[in-house]
């Protein structure tokens, strides 16, 4: 299967900071590829330079076909962007908005509006199309978003954040339509800072300080980050468990909500075991429950890898 996006080395700097960092990976046609990582990892720069909205510093990169560093101009007819923040006109109506896009994309006459019903019933959006957008509840734009977006039957659609700020049911809706387009055979690159989102994509990639720390399937990730088994644990401290468990036992304990997510190696203790042994030391109220390894487990491990390094490559510089 030919790739949709390709990036080699891609490198953006702000001066003296590096926002992007060599990033390499390969996008297959019809893949929902999810590019995570926390406020500043250099999601957005990487997208705004895949959009051809931002040169780059270094490095090559293409989208469906067309070289971005070469011919910026020529990727933004064969792609669909949606930005962190919606970019519609409030004081238009969905059908007005939907319209303007179209002119954008040089879509007119009978096939802007074959187009344009299509994408209306596509979106569940048929009965708002006489609405003024300003005046909608934040999942129904989001869905006009995507729509004006995809209206033009992108190639690749790069989605900036495209969850912020709505509703969890909002969330979900909008999760079942990107589906629905990579399952069209449309591209879709998203970013999101929801790590139970990432759950839905085919592959994941995690950005850590501007660069690409880990790269595969959400399973793989947790399989290659995170083996072993994952417990639940309320109503116990960090020092409550390690006291409990043999050390050797344990790979690590964070907060998780108002819990602790336990990560014991294969050898270590089941829930119940690990209960039986908590409730022995005197504790009261205390549960303990298999828990689910996440992609908040994953992203957390990769940090904590990737600091380590940091450190132990300051610490030889030092030594030099």
């Amino acid at each position: 299967m030919s790739a949709a996006i390709r990036v080699n080395n891609l490198t953006r700097r702000f001066g003296d900071f590096v926002a992007v960092r060599e990033v390499s990976f390969a996008v297959d046609r019809g893949e929902i590829f999810g590019y995570l990582g926390a406020n500043g990892a250099g999601k957005s720069t990487t997208i705004r330079i895949l959009c051809g909205l931002l040169a780059a510093s270094a490095g090559e990169a293409s989208v469906a076909g067309v070289d971005v560093i070469k011919q910026p101009d020529e990727v933004r007819r064969v792609i669909g962007y949606m930005s962190q923040k919606f970019s519609l006109y409030l004081d238009l109506t969905v059908s007005e908005n939907l319209e303007f896009f179209a002119g954008a994309y040089g879509l007119s006459g009978r096939t802007f509006r074959a187009r344009r019903d299509e994408v209306l019933q596509q979106l569940d959006l048929t009965s708002q199309g006489d609405e003024l957008t300003g005046l909608l509840p934040g999942g129904i734009r989001q869905r006009l978003a995507l729509a004006c977006a995809v209206l033009h039957r992108p190639q690749v659609v790069f989605l900036d954040e495209p969850t912020a700020g709505v509703a969890p049911e909002a969330r979900r809706r909008f999760w079942r339509l990107i589906r629905d387009l990579a399952d069209s055979g449309t591209t879709v690159f998203v970013t999101t800072h929801y790590l139970d989102e990432a759950e839905y994509c085919d592959r994941v990639g995690l950005m850590v300080a501007g660069a690409l720390s880990a790269l595969d399937t959400p399973s793989g990730l947790k399989r290659r980050f995170v083996p072993g088994r994952m417990l639940e644990v309320l109503g116990a401290s960090a020092e409550d468990i390690r006291g409990a468990v043999p050390e050797h036992r344990i790979v690590s304990i964070e907060p998780f909500g108002a819990a602790l997510h336990a990560h014991v190696k294969e050898e270590g203790p089941r829930a119940q075991e690990l209960l039986a042994a908590l409730q022995n030391s005197g504790l009261k109220g205390v549960s303990v429950i298999d828990a689910e390894v996440t992609l908040e487990d994953v992203f957390l491990r990769v940090v904590q890898q990737d600091s380590g390094q940091s450190r132990e490559q300051q610490s030889q510089g030092g030594a030099r």
